[in-house]
């Protein structure tokens, strides 16, 4: 587990590094740049649809794993946004909170133990 720990907090600062270079050199606003090259059917545009893809299912387990509850569905809804700048803190820490237990990790205590 130390390893996937190690892996989450090198992907944050490789990843939080790139994200404030790009911001800064091509401005923040993504969103028209990201959706437009979805709109052109190009090569792009369909690593941005798998992604998209990639950040629902993301955003769905979260608020799964969290039963749902508001603070789940929440957390989803920034997990979609945030990427794995949300997802890679997120599981850092919940793997602390379940000892290194994958089950609990990936299902949550309640569903693990109960």
């Amino acid at each position: 587990m130390g390893k996937f720990r190690l892996y989450l907090v090198f992907v944050v600062l490789c990843l939080g590094t790139c994200t404030i270079i790009v911001g800064l050199n091509h401005g923040w606003n993504l969103m028209p740049i990201f959706f437009r090259d979805i709109a052109a059917m190009n090569w792009p545009g369909q690593f941005n649809s798998d992604f998209m893809s990639f950040l629902a299912l993301s955003g769905l387990w979260l608020g799964w794993r969290h039963q749902f509850s508001p603070g789940g569905v929440a957390l989803g809804i920034l997990g979609i946004f945030g990427g794995m700048m949300v997802l890679a803190p997120y599981l850092f820490f919940a793997s602390i909170e379940a000892n290194g237990d994958v089950k609990v990790l990936m299902l949550g205590r309640s569903r693990a133990i109960g």
